[in-house]
Order: structure tokens, then sequence, then C-alpha cells
């Protein structure tokens, strides 16, 4: 059935979680309300991207781009829009403070120097839809695999492709699966890892909620590649939305004829199963997942063999990420020429990053393999919050490395990255800017590799636990010059050491930091100074007297009772003392300075 309008509402897990599924109800109970039921349809589309300016509501064909979507706006697009034609001005985006309204998305800089690849169907089509799909060149690349190239023909074009792993190691995907496809075996394995766990990071689950047939469709590919006939998604069972729409792409794709015995009439047969990780960070590491997937507990082994000669069940395994899956599709429906065409020399095609901290557009991006920081901060980032100043950008995760100013026109890709003190990664990013500490950052990090660690190496198990214990000696204001020291000697051996690429990354923050921010560290240590006020033992709140007016409002909201009245007789000329703080027993919260009206509660 053809209609006028289409609503396209943003239905990824932000939205959601936002008021959307009220949003999406109310646009249709409006519709029926105003009779053009018959003339509109509201559809459920996975994420648009701008997720710091969702729910996101689209109309077509007009290309309206509405932001703060709530659910009581719902009755205003329909009786405006639908009924009489006249776009809903208020709910448009606008952009700095002449409030000019772009009207088309193009028009918006958040998406001006972006190129969709991996999220070409994401906020364009109903994710439960697989005619949808279909009619967005999806399966087509599939015809060609099954029934045109041998595997050493589609190898080759995954080759010219130029793609390599997105889940953060940057491996060839055309000698990886060449590798499984000359090992030998009478069982071969395909596992797609969506257990992707960086604080963070959204990348993976954002493209399964909005384009779970990209995935599956690049996994039976790879099957045919290698001669594999089974294939796993492991995904984290924290993720409802991305596993309830997974289990329904993979119902249709066997419904349709595309998984299972003989597909498409084609003799060669491959099916897919959901595994669900507890959420362990390790088993984002290839040989952690397969031992999770065996149904074992998720620890890294070492290597060689490497899965793709012997992985699950003892079998060649490939394993590639969701990322890596989802530009599958592309390559063999356009070839892989078409992808070589976008980035580098080296890094070809797009990334996908997911893009928060204190920038102004927070949100899920894609670029071209090339664009600078400056590029995705400041231009499709909007820039700092607050007017605030940059400080550093965090890439890749609790791997990566924390990247100054200098860095900002660095062209992003594997080797780039890596020579500036960080790394790829799956593809978070996290900005900062002046009000953050890096010793606080960095312990925030390590707490969360020491938390992480499976504990099977020493270098790992007693190395993160080690430069935890420094860095909080450090933030605590009992640093001394030797633990600087001890930072980077057991970040080198754990680097060195460490039995899997947790480890050997986990000091990267620390060891970026203290190259890019060293003065901030000494200053921890001889000055017993926190500049960015996030040490909280290195705080001390006071009041100003003559400032004060005695208010109580500072007392009243202090959680611990340390804020008391001065004496009277010591202040004849204020009707009310002032008020002081207790040193010993404060804890630091801020609550005093956050009431005070006056300005006379000082940090320092």
């Amino acid at each position: 059935m053809a209609y006028n309008h289409y609503i396209l509402v943003c239905s990824g897990t932000a939205c959601e979680s936002n008021k959307g599924v009220e949003l999406f109800a109310q646009l249709n109970a409006e519709a029926e309300k105003h009779g053009v039921k018959d003339q509109v349809q509201v559809v459920k589309t996975g994420c648009f991207g701008f997720c710091e300016r969702g729910p996101i509501v689209k109309v077509l064909p007009e290309d309206s781009f509405y932001v703060d979507v709530k659910p009581e706006d719902a009755k205003e697009i329909i009786a405006e829009q639908i009924v009489k034609g006249r776009e809903v001005k208020r709910l448009l985006y606008n952009e700095g403070e002449e409030k000019k309204q772009a009207f088309l998305v193009e028009d918006i800089p958040f998406y001006q120097k972006q190129y969709r690849v991996v999220l070409r169907n994401c906020g364009v089509i109903d994710p439960e839809s697989i005619d949808e799909y279909i009619a967005r060149e999806g399966y087509q690349g599939l015809e060609k695999v099954l029934f045109e190239w041998t595997q050493e023909q589609l190898i080759e074009e995954m080759k010219i492709s130029g793609l390599r792993g997105r889940g953060g190691a940057g491996f060839p995907t055309w000698l990886k699966w060449d590798l499984a496809r000359k090992a030998a075996g009478d069982q071969k394995y395909v596992i797609c890892n969506a257990d992707e766990g960086d604080p963070g990071a959204y990348m993976d689950r954002s493209t399964i909620e909005g384009d779970p047939h990209s995935v599956i469709e690049g996994m039976i590919t790879a099957g045919k590649a290698i001669g594999s006939n089974m294939g796993f998604v492991y995904i984290r069972a924290e993720y409802p939305l991305a596993i309830e729409r997974l289990k329904i792409a993979l119902t249709q794709a066997r419904e349709y004829g595309l998984l299972g015995d003989n597909i498409l009439g084609s003799g060669f047969c491959f099916d897919i199963e959901i595994r669900l990780g507890a959420g362990a960070f390790v088993c984002g590491e290839e040989t952690a997942l397969i031992k999770s997937v065996e149904g074992n507990r998720g620890m890294p082994v070492p290597k060689p063999p490497f899965p793709a000669n012997k992985g699950l069940w003892q079998k060649p395994t490939i394993i590639n990420n969701v990322e890596t899956f989802a530009n599958v599709p592309v390559i063999t429906a356009r070839g892989g020429a078409w992808l070589a065409k976008i980035g580098t020399e080296k890094s070809k095609g797009t990334k996908v990053f997911a893009l928060t901290g204190k920038v102004k557009n927070s949100g899920l991006i894609e670029v071209p393999m090339g664009a600078t920081l400056r590029d995705i901060v400041f231009d499709i980032g909007g820039g700092i919050k607050d007017g605030k100043k940059f400080k550093g950008v965090q890439t890749g995760g609790p791997s990566g490395g924390i990247l100054t100013d200098k860095s900002l026109d660095v062209p992003i890709d594997f080797e780039s990255l890596t020579a500036n003190g960080s790394m790829m990664g799956s593809g978070g990013m996290i900005v900062m800017d002046e009000d953050d500490c890096v010793v606080d950052v960095s312990r925030f990090y390590m707490e969360f590799c020491v938390e992480e660690s499976c504990g099977k190496c020493s270098p790992c198990r007693i190395g993160t636990t080690q430069i935890l214990k420094q860095l909080e000696k450090i933030a605590e204001g009992r640093g001394t010059d030797e633990d600087l020291a001890k930072l980077e000697e057991i970040g080198n051996a754990m680097t060195r050491a460490s039995l899997c690429m947790l480890g050997c990354t986990a000091a990267n923050p620390v060891m970026s930091t203290l190259k890019n921010f060293h003065e901030e560290y000494e200053e921890h240590i001889h000055e017993k100074k926190c500049r960015s006020g996030k040490c909280k033992k290195l705080i001390n709140f006071t009041i100003d007297a003559p400032k004060c007016i005695g208010c109580s409002l500072c007392a009243k909201k202090c959680p611990v009772n340390c804020i008391v009245a001065e004496d009277p007789a010591k202040y004849p000329d204020k009707k009310k003392p002032p008020y002081i703080i207790i040193q010993a027993d404060c804890i630091k919260c801020g609550e005093c300075q956050a009431v005070c009206k006056f300005n006379a509660v000082l940090k320092g």
C-alpha cells in the first residue's frame, strides 16, 4: 500500500528510553484520530545518529527533520504537517544564536562530513522488515556470491576492497578468510563478535538495532568464502533490543530461504545461532570469546595456533565484529573497488565512532578513513560544550590513549592513531575539556581494567592492580616522583608480557597521559593540586567570611553537618555571623558551593 507520507521515528535504545515508544504510539493514535491513517505510515527505524537531539522524527517526502520530539508533539505533527501540509517549525533543527532553520538533513553540520556505508540503512528502513532491506540492495551481493563467484573470486574481491577488521586490530579481512578457507577441517565456523564493552561505545549494538540483515548477509558471505555451514552471533545479554531485532531478522531470513539448507537453491547451506554473553570485557578477545561460546569461562589462550586454523571446538574459525560484517554486503553488491575509493592508502572505507563526552553534538557517526579529529570534534561534534577549552580525546576505549590538540589534524586511520600513542579500537571516542583531570581519567580506566581482567596472566592481573594503586596515591596527594617511574616500568612490562590485548593495552591511557600531560602529574605530586578539581583529596572548600551573609543554606544542604556558624561576637558588624567548614569532617561533595547564591564558598 502506498502512502502520502511516511513518518520515521528513531527507535534505537537511546531514543526508546527517552519516551520514543510513547511517541510512536501517540503518532499512530493522532493519525487515527484525525482520520489520516490511510495516508500516513509511522515507521520505527534504527538510530539516526544524532543522539544529542533525540528522539528524532523525519517526515517524508518533505524531508522534515524534527529534533527533541516529545510524545505530546505528535498531535501538532499530525494536525499541521499531515493534515494541513505545514511544517512544525519549532521542532526543526536550528543552529546557533540566529536559530537558522535547516530543512534538509544534509544542511545539518552534524551530517555534512559523514559518509554512511555501515550505517546506510540506519534511520532509513524498518529494521524488522526484510522487504525494506531487500529494497535497498539487500541480499543482492549474496546472489553473486552464491551463483557467480568462486571462493577465490570472492576473497579476491575482499582483497581489492582493502577492508580491515573493525574490531580494533585492523587485520586484513580477506587474509583471515583465506587462511580459514585453506585450513584443513571437516567443519568450519563463522563468529560475529557483538560483545562491545568499551565505556561509551555503542556502535555495534546500534548497527544491529538498525540494520540486522546487513550483518546476517555478511556472515552468510563469509561462510561461503571459507566453506562453513554454521555461524554464531556472540552478543551481550544486556542488549535486549538488538537481540530481539536480530531474532526477528534471522526468522525472516529463514522464511525467505536465505538461511538454512540449500539457500536459494544454490546447494549452499548456512545457519546462524545467537549466543548471549554475560558482559565480560575480556570476551572481546577472540580466544576468550571462543571459550565462552563453547560454554567455558571466557579466558584467553596463547596464540598460535590462531582461530583460523584451530578455533571453536578446535575447528577453523573466523571472527569478525559487527561493523566488519556490515561492510561486506556493500562490497559484494558494488564491488571491492567501490569501497577502495574511500579512505586512505592503507585504511580503506569508513569508520563508525560513538562520539561522546564534552562535545556539543554527541552521537553515532561514520566518517571516511582519513578524516581528522578536528573534523569530528569541531565540525561534526560542534565543538566543546559551554565554551570550555578542548583538552583531549580518548580513542580506542580502555585500550587507547588520550590525544591532545597537537593531534587534531592527524588523519584517522590505523597507522596514524598508533603512531600518535593511541589506537582505533572498536570506535569509542570520548572528548574531554579543561575540567577533566588526566589522573582521574586514567584511574577510571584502570579501575575498569582491574575489574575486567580475567586474572589468568600475572602481568595483567598484578600490573593493573599496581598501576591503580600508584594512581590512587597520586590522586590523594601522596605520590612521589618514584611513582611516575613505576607507572612507566609496570606499563612497559604489561605491554610486553601480557597474554592478550586487554593486558597489553591496559596501560595505554596512563602511558599517553604521562607523555602528553606530565605537568599535571607533577602538580598532583609536588603542589598537591588538581587543577580540574576532580581529585577530592586535593580539594578544600572554604567560606569567604566577608561575602557570607549567614543565610545557613550551605549548612542545611551539607550531608555530614560539617558547616557551622562562627561566634557572633567576632563579627559585631554583621546581622548574622558567617559560617565555617570543619575541614576534618568535609567529604568534598561540593553541595555548599552549588547552593551558595553569593559566591562565598571557594574551592581550592
